[in-house]
Order: structure tokens, then C-alpha cells, then sequence
């Protein structure tokens, strides 16, 4: 059954801005508050929003609570997860879907959002990977509001295209879009929000990681079998890796064609999706078509 996506929203309506991991000011969302009055829509501005515990957006009781009032309220349109972190993951299990099921919304966010994202499509519902508020005025972001906002309004979605690869493994491929953080994903194995990859087109980013935790993420993705299967491989920032004072001695994409060249499906490399300014929108479980050459190309073939 294909996965549903949620009605596009409409000036006018309202929608949230939630904290589900680390802690965030009012303050901090003044760009994104500006921009979303711009784009029409009324702001409503969760419990989370301010509260602190630690560096957690208020404590996971909190946290849970203003995100399940936002999912169960009809006059919320869609959910803006404000900032990642860390943090999602500790109450995703208490979370009571029954009453978005009936009545999907758009949830949008990346890097720890990456959670929802799984979990919603397990529930068999699409959900954004795109820009957080907290992000909003960052130098360089336009295409990522664009994309955003494109996503939101049910606009069609904005080719993607990747520059030459010399790593890209030709090819082409139609499925529905999965994936996001490397390292959440890695986590999420064996869990009630792990989501299968087969027939699909796996997208992957991550930052702030050693070279090394990337080989074994990567390693255990193959090992457990996630990797048999995939329709494609949409491959997008790797920002900021670390290293041992010994050198690994692969980079990040390297080491991601290490473990992919045992597979047959197409690869694409340099994807602007992730930790980057440059950081496009995507619908998880949308189908797309991703065309790899010496550049590569991700589309909406609806």
C-alpha cells in the first residue's frame, strides 16, 4: 500500500513549533517566527519551546506531551520540529499515533528527527526532512526554505542534482525515499521505528562523526542484511568527520563505497541534503526516480 501523504497546507492555518530534543529560546526562533507569518501561516509555539531540563527541550514527559497534544489537535496543520540534538528517541514508544492516523500532518525536521521519519513511514505516513527553525537565518539557506515551503504547500518537488562523482555508481531506480541521519539510523535497528530499506531509495547524511564510527555503522547496516535490496543509494553531506591521531585512511564517501560496491544498485554521491546551508527538503516515502551518470539526479516521478 503506497505511503499516504498528509494534505498540503494553506495560508491561514496554523502550525507548531515543538521542541523533541535539545533545549530552545523563543529567542532563537525569531527568523523562522518572521518567516512562517511570511509564508502565511499562524505560529503556535509548544510547551517545549523554552522549557528546559539539561540540555533536553523540557524532560521527555514534557516533551512527549507537547508532542502528542500537536498530533492529536485538529487545528494543527503540521508540526515543525524546532531544532535536533538529541532526545528524540527517549519517548518515540510513548508516543499514541491513533488520531494522526486518521488525520495526517505534515512533521518536518532532520538529523535526530530522523526518528519520526522512520517511524512515521512505518506507520505507512510521509513526513518532511528539511531545514528546523532554529536554522531558519542561517547565511546561504534560501534553496532550503524554498524547498521547505514547496514541500509544505504540496508544490511539486525541486529536482535535485548532484555534481560529477568519480565514486557514483551509474544507474537508475524508482522507489519510495527513506532514510536521513546515518547515525540514527543505525540505532533505530531492532527497534519499533526501524523501517525496512528494501525496494527503496535510501538517503543518507551525518555530522560530527569519527571515520571509524562511520565504517562500523555502515558495516552493521550491511551485516544485518539492511543494505540487500535497496532500489538506490542517494548519498549527501558527510560534514565535519573526525579522525584518530592514526588516520582511518578513507573518507567518508569512501568508506560508504566500500560497503555499497557488493550491491548492484545505483549510487549517487553529493547530494545537497544534511548538515549543510544547502540543505534541500525531501518527502520520506514519496516516490522518486534517481538517475546516477557522472552527475546524478533525483526527481519525483509520481
Amino acid at each position: 500500500m503506497p505511503t499516504q501523504l498528509p494534505p498540503p497546507l494553506r495560508p491561514g492555518q496554523r502550525v507548531a513549533l515543538v521542541g523533541t530534543a535539545r533545549k530552545i529560546t523563543v529567542a532563537e526562533l525569531a527568523p523562522a517566527l518572521d518567516t512562517l507569518a511570511a509564508w502565511g501561516l499562524e505560529v503556535v509555539l509548544g510547551a517545549s519551546i523554552n522549557a528546559e531540563s539539561h540540555q533536553f527541550a523540557g524532560s521527555d514527559d514534557l516533551r512527549r506531551r507537547d508532542f502528542q497534544r500537536q498530533l492529536d489537535d485538529p487545528g494543527i496543520a503540521a508540526i515543525l520540529c524546532a531544532r535536533g540534538g538529541y532526545g528524540t528517541a527517549r519517548f518515540v514508544d510513548d508516543l499514541d499515533f491513533s488520531t494522526f492516523q486518521q488525520h495526517p500532518k505534515w512533521v518536518a525536521g532532520f538529523s535526530d528527527i530522523t526518528v519520526l521519519h522512520c517511524h512515521l513511514l512505518r506507520l505507512g505516513c510521509a513526513s518532511i526532512h528539511g531545514v528546523m527553525p532554529v536554522l531558519f537565518g542561517q547565511p546561504g539557506g534560501e534553496m532550503a526554505l524554498h524547498t521547505l515551503r514547496a514541500a509544505l504547500f504540496g508544490e511539486p518537488a525541486v529536482p535535485l542534482l548532484a555534481p560529477p562523482h568519480p565514486l557514483n555508481r551509474p544507474g537508475t531506480a524508482t522507489g519510495e525515499l527513506v532514510g536521513g541521519n546515518l547515525s540514527l539510523l543505525h540505532t533505530l535497528t531492532g527497534t519499533a521505528s526501524q523501517v525496512s530499506f528494501r525496494g527503496r531509495i535510501l538517503f543518507l547524511e551525518d555530522l560530527d562523526e569519527y571515520r571509524y564510527h562511520l565504517d562500523r555503522m555502515l558495516l552493521h547496516l550491511h551485516r544485518s542484511g539492511q543494505l540487500a535490496g535497496l532500489a538506490g543509494l542517494a548519498v549527501g553531506h558527510f560534514s565535519a568527520m573526525r579522525d584518530n591521531v592514526v588516520p582511518f585512511g578513507s573518507e567518508a564517501y569512501e568508506i560508504i563505497d566500500h560497503y555499497t560496491r557488493r550491491y548492484d544498485f545505483p549510487v549517487g554521491f553529493g547530494f545537497p541534503i544534511g548538515h549543510e546551508a544547502s540543505n534541500a527538503a525531501v518527502v520520506v516515502g514519496q516516490t522518486m526516480c534517481l538517475t546516477v551518470g557522472e552527475e546524478a539526479l533525483l526527481t519525483d516521478c509520481r
